[in-house]
């Protein structure tokens, strides 16, 4: 029953995410744009980003070999990721755009290593079927947005659980800071490809300068809804979150 009930909410996201792609006003790239990162630079970040993909297969593999319920949800949280950051807001000064990202609430729920998987395939169907993104900076903005954000959402949600913070405070920090870590790292990867011979350190705190009017509410907006999807789930399938190992069983208990 339980992986019938996550194959019929993974079809109704399926028609959500045909309506991306056909139903398009305005276009604006967002992540880090096609061409924008010297090829080294580029290079650099895919060789970052590999290990932590390859890890992610390897333990999806692992987990859908012992629970065949796992790849579903799996599916489920790839189409949330997915639809939480197709918003782009325009940052002309940044050359790329702002945007809720979903990494954080993934991190918490299917750990780091799967997040980071789930969220290079979102940026990849991103970067082939929307231009959002590209596939020469498709490294980078794994790094940025995967490995950064499933990581700060995660340890930040674990470290606050570990010294007795409540749910819904430590969903709403990990959100936000899982939101925020992606920025301050894609601010690192645009002013070291693009700073040429000038001082890294004035062209970083530009570009992040440029960010905060819109990713300082996105990121508050981000914590929210991580907090909110966490306590929904602690309240009506807290078994879920036993089982993802959210939380211990005496914590559900409690």
């Amino acid at each position: 029953m339980k992986i019938q009930n996550l194959k019929i909410r993974i079809q109704v996201f399926i028609p959500v995410l045909f309506g991306c792609f056909l139903f398009t006003g305005n276009a604006y790239a967002m992540h880090i744009s096609e061409g924008i990162l010297p090829w080294n630079w580029a290079a650099l970040w895919f060789v970052v980003a590999a290990p932590f993909v390859a890890v992610g297969l390897h333990r999806l593999k692992k987990l859908s070999n012992t629970d065949l319920s796992f790849k579903p949800l799996v599916g489920l949280m790839a189409a949330v990721v997915f639809i939480i950051s197709c918003m782009p807001i325009p940052v002309p000064t940044a050359g790329t755009c702002s945007h809720p990202c979903g990494t954080g609430m993934s991190g918490i729920l299917l750990g780091p290593t799967i997040s980071i998987l789930i969220t290079a395939v979102a940026l990849l169907i991103q970067a082939l079927f929307l231009a959002h993104g590209g596939l020469s900076t498709w490294g980078a903005d794994i790094v940025s947005m995967g490995i950064m954000g499933s990581l700060a959402g995660f340890l930040t949600f674990r470290a606050l659980r570990a010294i007795k913070i409540n749910i819904p405070i430590a969903g709403f920090m990990a959100g936000l800071l899982a939101d925020w870590a992606t920025y301050i790292t894609t601010s690192v990867e645009l002013a070291s490809g693009i700073k040429g011979d000038s001082p890294f350190m004035p062209l970083f705190w530009k570009i992040l300068i440029a960010f905060i009017p819109t990713q300082l509410p996105l990121g508050i907006l981000e914590g929210a809804m991580t907090a909110g999807m966490v306590v929904l789930l602690y309240k009506k399938r807290p078994d879920l979150l036993v089982k993802m190992r959210v939380l211990k069983p005496e914590e559900v208990a409690a």
